[in-house]
């Protein structure tokens, strides 16, 4: 059936029925059938961050579902936009091959990926790639829908709030990540012999069991922490990292680290910081990674600095997950990437216990550094005035405007400031004088 044919209403209206009808395991195989005429493909691979028990789901032909693994998902996840379909070149079932992918994050959700083997190498044309993102935005809608009903009873609690299902799923998956880079790393080590790789592995694989089943007691944790120890706390988490690899971790030494933070913006702070630096480990091409924490009045500033090849983009699905974890506790993070320069990655954390926002706010959903470039679209200012104030670029300020119009509901920038005005936001000008 040809592409011409999805202009019959009762055509498209087919597929979406059968996309909201198709139960949990048949969802990528129906996706697969009703996007064949569109696409001809080998096979179609999810990488799902809201699923406990697997991060990787496949379809299509053996040879390659059974070889491509989560490691090449979650780097592959770093070059693809939610919303905006990308086709080019990755490496998946260890080989280099042409590969169609796109990101969804519907609300509730840690986001997922999606990775289409073509059978050619030829790109789809503009339209096509835009009917298979909004299919598999549908997609993503149902497996949301279906996954709390497949989760064990022992794992239901988390299921039971969406975004402390992400938070749970989200670091766990980092965690695991962590391990097994840990692990590949000693494994190919060329410092240790085959006997000692071996034993050191097995001793970070015991450590690791130890403290997946001491996760749960974080609810034991003190109410608040010193910037010192809960800095100390993630040199440890990362320090294996980098132990037997070939990039150099490097960590700042706080600022204030006698103050006391809560712990839970420190937990955040930490799983944070840590899922960033993975994401740059993803990247490839990376030899230096720093590291540090700073305490500025009322916030918790972490920075991430790389230097590889600075093709981070704040929409990226990976960096869309750990925005979404920093957001949930009104706190912002900012992505500066430079080709050839490397990625600077900024958290800021406010030093607050998280509280609910006033129902009766309309703006009660938006992080600080939200508030920020709401103020500067309430007084009209473009996009590249705004970020020579914030001191951010031109590529983030858009991606703040765009979460700004979705958390508010608007359509537009000017019905965000009209909104905005109408709440009595905000109390001063951002900025003096006129900015072009």
């Amino acid at each position: 059936m040809a592409y011409r044919d999805w202009g019959d209403p009762r055509r498209t209206l087919a597929v979406v029925e059968n996309l909201m009808r198709a139960p949990l395991k048949e969802i990528l195989s129906t996706l697969s059938g009703e996007v064949s005429d569109l696409v001809q493909h080998k096979a179609l691979i999810m990488l799902t961050g809201d699923c406990p028990k697997s991060a990787t789901w496949s379809h299509g032909e053996a040879p390659l579902t059974e070889n491509i693994t989560t490691a090449e998902m979650a780097a592959l996840a770093t070059h693809v936009d939610v919303g905006t379909p990308w086709f080019g070149r990755a490496r998946l079932a260890g080989a280099p091959r042409p590969v169609l992918a796109m990101a969804s994050a519907p609300p509730g959700s840690a986001g997922a990926l999606l990775a289409l083997v073509p059978q050619d190498g030829t790109e789809p044309a503009p339209e096509v790639l835009a009917l298979i993102q909004q299919l598999w935005d549908l997609a993503t809608v149902r497996v949301i829908a279906l996954l709390p009903q497949a989760v064990p009873v022992d794992l239901a609690t988390p299921w039971m709030a969406n975004s402390e299902r992400a938070r749970v799923v989200a670091d766990l998956t980092d965690e695991h990540a962590a391990t097994l880079t840990t692990l590949l790393g000693v494994l190919r080590t060329r410092t240790l012999d085959d006997t000692a790789a071996r034993r050191t592995a097995t001793d970070y694989a015991v450590s690791a069991l130890i403290e997946l089943r001491a996760a749960g007691e974080d609810g034991q944790l003190p109410r608040e922490e010193t910037v010192q120890d809960a800095f100390r706390r993630l040199c440890d988490m990362l320090g294996l990292l980098s132990r037997y690899s070939n990039v150099a971790l490097e960590f700042s030494t706080p600022n204030s680290p006698q103050r006391l933070i809560p712990s839970e913006i420190a937990q955040v702070a930490r799983t944070t910081a840590r899922g960033t630096v993975l994401t740059m480990l993803e990247q490839g091409g990376v030899g230096r990674i720093r590291v540090g924490w700073q305490t500025e009045d009322a916030e918790l500033r972490t920075t991430v600095r790389d230097d590889g090849p600075g093709t981070l983009a704040p929409e990226a699905l990976a960096m869309h997950r750990l925005a979404d974890r920093v957001g949930a506790l009104n706190g912002a993070l900012e992505v500066d990437a430079v080709p050839d320069w490397g990625t600077i990655v900024t958290v800021r954390l406010p030093l607050t216990a998280p509280g609910r926002p006033r129902v009766d706010d309309p703006l009660g959903s938006l992080n600080r550094r939200e508030l920020d470039v709401l103020e500067h679209l309430v007084h009209g200012h473009r996009n590249r005035a705004i970020a020579q104030q914030l001191q951010i670029s031109e590529h983030t300020v858009k991606f703040h405007v765009a979460k700004i119009l979705k958390k508010l509901d608007v359509a537009s920038r000017g019905e965000a400031a009209a909104l905005a005005r109408a709440a009595g936001f905000p109390a001063a000008p951002a900025l003096n004088g006129q900015l072009y």
